[in-house]
Order: C-alpha cells, then structure tokens, then sequence
C-alpha cells in the first residue's frame, strides 16, 4: 500500500514539473512587448511623415494587465486616432478611440475626441440645421432688444427732428443757433463716441445710466438730429407763397405748418426718413459696446463660446430680414403718399 502511495505521489511531482516547464517555454516563446520602445519607434516613424506606418506601430501597444497604466496604451490610441483624423479617415480615428473606450470607458479625452469625430462626420447641412435649432432662439431673444431700440427711436427722432427743424427755421436767433449747434454737433461726431460719452463720460459729472437708457438717449438725439435737417429740407422745399396764402386766410405761422406746409412735405421727406431707419436697424448694432445686449452683442457671446461661424451668418440673416421688411413697408408709404404724382 505505502509503495502504491509512494508512486502516485511521484507521478504527481512529475506532472507538475511538466506544466511548470510547459509555462516556462511558453514564457520564452512569448517576450514581453516594450511599450516605451513601440512608442518611441512610432514618433520617429511620424517625424519622417509616414503616418500610416506611424499609426500600424502605434496599434501595436496592447492594453495593459489588470496591473497595468493606461499611460502609453491610452497615449499609442489618441495619437493614432489625431492622425487618422488629420488624414479624414474618420471611420479609423473612431475605432483607434474606440479601443481606449473599451478599456477606459470615462476617459475625457477619448469622449471628446470621439464627439469632433462624429461631428466632421456630420453632413453640412445636418450640421446647419443643428446649429440653427441651437442658436436662433437666443438670437431672436437679442433682436426683440433691437426691436424695441428701433420702435423707440422711430417714435421720438421724428418728433425731437421736427421741433429742432422749426427752431432752425424759426426768427428766435437764440434758439435757431441753438438747434443749429445740437445739429453740428450730433451730427458731426460717431454715433459710437456719443455713446461712450453718454455711458461712459456722464457718470465723470454724476450721472449715471443703465445700458437702456443710455442707448434710447444716444440713437433718440443723433438720429433725431438727421432727421432735423431732412424735415428742415422738406419745409423749406414748399414754395413760400403757401406760407403767404395760409396766412392770408388768417392762419397763424403755427397753424399755417401744422395744416398746410407740414403735411406736403411728406411726400419729399419719406425717401430719406425710410433710409435713415433702415440704418438705423445696423446701427444698434453699436450698443453692444455699452454691454447692451441686443442682436449683435448677443451673437458676439455665443460666436467667442462656440466659435461657430454659423452663429454670425444667423445673426446676418435677421437683420437683412428686419431692413427688408423695413425697405417693403417705406416702398408701400412712399407709393400711398406720391400716387397723385403719377397721374
């Protein structure tokens, strides 16, 4: 019994040293890949410009053991995808990131590499329609802003423009070389620099506004005095002897341009009133220097987020479509107004 027991202890012992050594060759057969030198010998291969060499080494880094460090792994497939990649093989670039994904599912690079690869992948007009679902509601948020800059203006430069017109033609010496100063003045400076002053300078002497107000004054007084002088054309365009036939039926000067020489300017004055207001629309523009946040400074912020030129075009499109609905509405008034003429 002991000599049975003896033997089969020996033929264990024997099979063991037989695995071992079936091991121990498998060991030699199979030498240890050096990560380091593959990854060395794949930066000089990109050096010389053989990307396609760079990258089959690069592919060669295995993953690492359950010991191991995504360090050189992760490194051979980034690098392998930014080179496939720069050749548009983007079917290659995903499945280079895709092999560091399956080891590293939350690598933040792979992700976001991965992201820009699907995102040049993307047709142009997919493309354009993604960003024009993601950027025109914030941009028609900032265009109600210069909706409103434009109504205001609209409404008040008529009004300031003709009681500075009147004072310009008026026989009160003071006043008429007042008006004639707030005309030089607004109108031989920037736009843009009479905002800064209003923004900027006033607070120097204790005035200090918010970016509406300052804007509503700055675009209400310039514009108001363009338009002073185009109202002051139009008046002085009625023949004089109008005036002397009103006042002649017993009008007052004040009457006699309320009723008679006022209302037969329209017809002479709406083509360059129209005009004024189509620019005016581009020029709010100007207030985003004031942190008024409009149309353009709205399209400013999303453009240096994104640096998505798509943004900008958007941002042109809504304001040819405000100036061409403005161009149509001056055309149907200037055509209303001069009908007679064409009779």
């Amino acid at each position: 019994m002991k000599t049975k027991i003896d033997t089969t202890l020996r033929s264990v012992a024997l099979a063991a040293l037989l695995v071992l050594s079936l091991f121990a060759l498998g060991a030699q057969a199979s030498p240890v890949v050096d990560a380091d030198a593959l990854m060395r010998k794949a930066n000089d291969i990109m050096v010389t410009g053989d990307l396609e060499a760079a990258v089959k080494v690069y592919l060669q880094i295995p993953a690492p053991g359950p010991e191991g460090d995504e360090g050189q792994f992760a490194s051979s497939r980034m690098q392998a995808a930014r080179l496939e990649f720069a050749v548009k093989d983007y079917p290659a670039a995903i499945a280079a990131v895709d092999e560091l994904l399956a080891v590293y599912p939350e690598n933040i690079e792979a992700l976001q590499f991965r992201d820009s690869v699907e995102e040049a992948m993307m047709p142009q007009w997919k493309r354009l329609m993604r960003d024009t679902i993601k950027f025109v509601p914030h941009l028609l948020k900032g265009s109600l802003m210069t909706l409103l800059l434009v109504v205001f203006t609209m409404i008040i430069s008529p009004i300031g423009g003709l009681l500075i017109a009147l004072g310009r033609i008026g026989n009160f010496k003071p006043i008429s070389r007042f008006c004639w100063f707030v005309i030089w003045l607004f109108r031989g400076t920037p736009l843009l620099l009479q905002l800064f002053f209003i923004y900027y300078g006033l607070p120097a002497i204790g005035i200090i506004l918010k970016p509406i107000p300052a804007a509503l004054i700055g675009l209400g007084l310039n514009y108001s005095a363009y338009l002073a002088e185009i109202i002051r054309s139009g008046i002085l365009s009625i023949d004089q002897g109008q005036m002397e036939a009103a006042e002649a039926m017993g009008m007052s000067y004040w009457q006699a341009m309320r009723r008679v020489i006022i209302p037969q300017t329209y017809r002479v004055i709406l083509p360059p009133v129209g005009n004024e207001f189509i620019a005016l629309i581009k020029d709010t523009a100007l207030v985003s220097t004031i942190a008024m946040v409009e149309l353009m400074r709205t399209a400013d912020q999303l453009f240096n987020a994104s640096f998505n030129i798509t943004v900008l075009g958007l941002a042109a499109v809504i304001y040819l479509l405000f100036t061409t609905v403005f161009t149509f509405t001056f055309e149907r008034l200037e055509a209303r107004v001069g009908a007679y003429e064409k009779r």
